[in-house]
This record gives C-alpha cells, structure tokens and sequence, in this order.
C-alpha cells in the first residue's frame, strides 16, 4: 500500500499526460493534396494476399496525416496497372473526360468526381519464387510521373506484401516531405493479464498490431521510455519494493543491469539524444525530496542536475539541442512544469501555475512541448495541450472526452500516443498532431504510458 500511496503522491506527474500538436501546412484540412489509390492487383500466385497488401497500403498512406484521400466509390471502373496503360486525352478534350475513358485517361481522375490531383498505382507477381511489386506514383496535375520502383518481398505470403506495401507507402509520404512510420513501436503499460493488479511494459506496432509483452516481473512495472538506438528501453519497476530503474533490449529481451544509487525512488528514466545516458529523479541521497540526476546506461557517473529540496521529476532532454531539460516539479505548489539548462541553471516555470500540469514531452524539432494539464478546461480531468517554449502560446488538443494523458511524439512529429478513457477503460490512441484522427489501438485490460520509439 505504501508504494502504491507514494506512486499518487509523488509519481503521479509520471503517470500524466503529454500532448502534441504539429504545426505544418500540410496537417491544416484543405492544403493537403488529394490523392487516390485504386486496389492493386496481383497475378496468379500474389493475388491471394493482395487484400493484406491494399489494406497496408491505403492505412499507411491515410494514416500519414499528408493526404486527402479520395473515396474508393468515387474512382472510373478502371485504373493503370504500370505506366504504359496511360493514353492520351483526345485533341479538343483537355479537362474533361474522355467519353469512354474508364480510368485510362489522366483527365478521368482530375475531374469529377474523383477529383484527384495524384494517382498511385502497380501491380505484384511472384517471379522466381520472389514477390515483387512495381509501383507508381503521378503527379496528375503535371501529368508527370514522380515515382517509378521496385520492391521485393522476403517472403511470398500475406506478412510479404504486407512489407513491400510499407516500402511503396514510405516512398509516397516522402514525396511530400513526411517520414513513414512503419518499423516504429509504441511501448505502453498494460494489466491485460493480471488479476491483482500488477502491470508489465508491452509492445506493439503504430497500428496496434503485433503486440508482445516485454517485462514480467509481475509487479507493478511502467513508465517506458525509447532509446533513440531502436530496441532498448528503460522503465521504472516496483519489483525489488521501491521504485527502481531497469534498462532492457527488447529483441533479444534482456536485463543491461542498470545500478541504481541507494534511495526510497529511482524512477522516470528518459534518454539523453545521443541514447548514451539516463536521466531520471531520485530521493538520493537524504530520501526527504526527488531531484533529476544524469548517468551512464548502466547507472554509473551519476551526478544530480536539479538542487536539492523540491520533488522533480520526469525529466526530458531537447532532442534537437540536448542542452535543455524540462521536468514537473512541486517547488510553487501543484505539479507545473519547468525547464532548465543540462548544469542545472536557469530554472523557469513554463505552465502559468493554473491547475496541474504534468507529463512534458519534447517535438522532435526542439520547439513545442506537450504535456497534460487539468486548468479548469473540463473539471478533475487532464487533457493535451501544446505549447510553444518561446512563446508560452498554448494549443488544447483533447476536449470533453474523458481524462486524456500520457500523450507521446511519433518520430515523424506529426502523430501522437496517448492514453485516453473516452471509451469507458484506459486506453491507448493516437491521433494527428492537430488532434485529429483518433484511432483506438488497444483494448484489452487498462492500458497507459505509451512512448513512441524507433
């Protein structure tokens, strides 16, 4: 019961919220280019997993956050399948359709009703026991091709075209600027298979998919955090009694053994940028308050950051400058959050004092902080906001859906994780980074703490 009143107390900020919102053009309804992918088709052997490679495809691209995607109903009953399909629109005709076009003719996609201004499109065979894909993309407006590719499978089966369609997607989106997040994980906390309340850090893909369980100390075990060297974590564990740091690999899953200094708390471990040390709060050495410290991976050349006398906690280093540091802390009353510089100078509070704030997470571009903040926006609940560090200026995300926390960047910078109750249980979703597009992921038990990594 002890830890478990502790954890409220004075790790309840680490169980919080963060927030994301990205503030490019290309996420604002209207400026996004409108973009249409009619089901590709397969020979013979590829035709049978070609719905795992559509469906990948189509949710990858959508997903992205970059594209207005246009309605499959509204597309001709025909479409290219490799660029020589394409014919030319008669003398006398351009901007409208050819009378029996079909799909064949550019002009029958940028107009109505499909309307498109881009076009994806190819077509898989397995040749020499190989899955390949030829894809395309068009720029219709132009009429000029700006994709044309190959990709090959490494294996001949549903899990095959499935990878070769995150390849083509990954392509699409960086065509206008934006970063897949396929071979990306969301790390979370779950109770899916306790019956006594315990937690253990899972897995999974940025689609829910391919969940696997990473701890199981059976004990309360949560607040992740990814390195940026894909596959290692760290989190905070209550299995030795007091709440104790660990640093794992993931694939293979392994204990790096990680020393933690003698204290009542060692826990909210982050990662510096360069993934070579940890920063965490910790009672050392006099157990009265918790304060941020610095130490290698497996917990040697500690050094505090933060002076002694206040409760700090959940540090997150700038991951474009790693020379600044923002953590909550109760040093003005309830939780706010505050920055400071790697030596410790230069403390300032971010949050206006209103409310509790909790939970900051960096953008990958070092300007915007996210976190979760109760300010009287929706009475006892946090929801995600965003706010610009140099200006104060601040963006509510969430609105009126439950408590909302834990929000978590993707690396693209244009999506985020977060835990939410909208549905009735704690859950974890994501949305856009404008708020967005929420899309539950996980429905099993009580889930929370999500943290985006590589």
């Amino acid at each position: 019961m002890k830890r478990l009143v502790w954890a409220t107390a004075v790790l309840g900020a680490a169980l919080m919220a963060l927030t994301a919102q990205e503030v490019k053009i290309y996420l604002q309804q209207g400026q996004k280019p409108a973009l249409a992918i009619p089901d590709l088709r397969g020979d013979t052997q590829a035709q049978p997993f070609m719905k795992a490679f559509n469906d990948t495809l189509w949710n990858d691209v959508q997903g992205s956050g970059y594209f207005k995607m246009v309605d499959k109903t509204l597309y001709p009953k025909a479409n290219p399948q490799q660029a020589s399909d394409w014919r030319q629109t008669p003398a006398g005709r351009v901007g409208a359709a050819p009378p029996s076009g079909g799909g064949m003719y550019m002009t029958d996609w940028t107009t109505p009703p499909a309307s498109a201004d881009h076009i994806a499109f190819g077509y898989t065979a397995v040749q020499n026991g190989v899955l390949v894909l030829y894809g395309w993309l068009y720029d219709l407006g132009k009429g000029s091709q700006t994709i044309q590719a190959r990709y090959v499978a490494t294996t001949v089966d549903a899990a095959g075209a499935a990878q070769v369609a995150h390849k083509f997607a990954a392509d699409i989106i960086a065509q206008f600027g934006g970063k897949s997040l396929a071979g990306t994980h969301i790390y979370f906390t779950s109770n899916r298979t306790s019956r006594t309340g315990n937690k253990e850090i899972w897995m999974m893909d940025p689609d829910g998919g391919n969940v696997k369980q990473v701890t199981n100390f059976k004990d309360i075990t949560t607040q992740a955090a990814a390195s940026p060297e894909a596959g290692k974590i760290a989190f905070t564990s209550w299995v030795h009694t007091n709440p104790a740091i660990f640093v794992f690999s993931v694939d293979p899953v392994r204990d790096l053994r990680f020393y933690n200094q003698r204290a009542s708390v060692n826990s909210s471990p982050s990662f510096t940028p360069d993934g070579k040390q940890i920063v965490y709060s910790s009672s050392a050495p006099d157990d009265r308050c918790c304060r941020i410290f610095i130490a290698n991976l497996d917990g040697s050349g500690l050094r505090p950051i933060s002076s002694a006398g206040f409760i700090d906690t959940e540090p997150k280093i700038n991951p474009k400058t790693g020379n600044e540091i923002v953590f909550v802390s109760g040093r003005s009353g309830p939780q706010q959050i505050y920055r400071m510089n790697m030596d410790g100078s230069d403390v300032e509070r971010l949050t206006p004092g209103e409310g509790e704030a909790s939970n900051p997470s960096w953008h990958p571009g070092g300007q915007i902080i996210a976190y979760a903040w109760t300010r009287g926006f929706a009475a006892g609940d946090f929801n995600i906001f965003t706010m610009d560090v140099a200006s104060r200026s601040y963006t509510q995300l969430t609105h009126s859906e439950g408590r909302n926390e834990n929000p978590s960047w993707a690396p693209d910078g244009a999506h985020l994780a977060f835990m939410s109750t909208r549905s009735g249980t704690h859950q974890i979703w994501t949305m856009l980074a404008d708020g967005t597009q929420a899309r539950q992921l996980t429905t099993q038990g009580n889930n929370d703490t999500p943290v985006w990594g590589p």
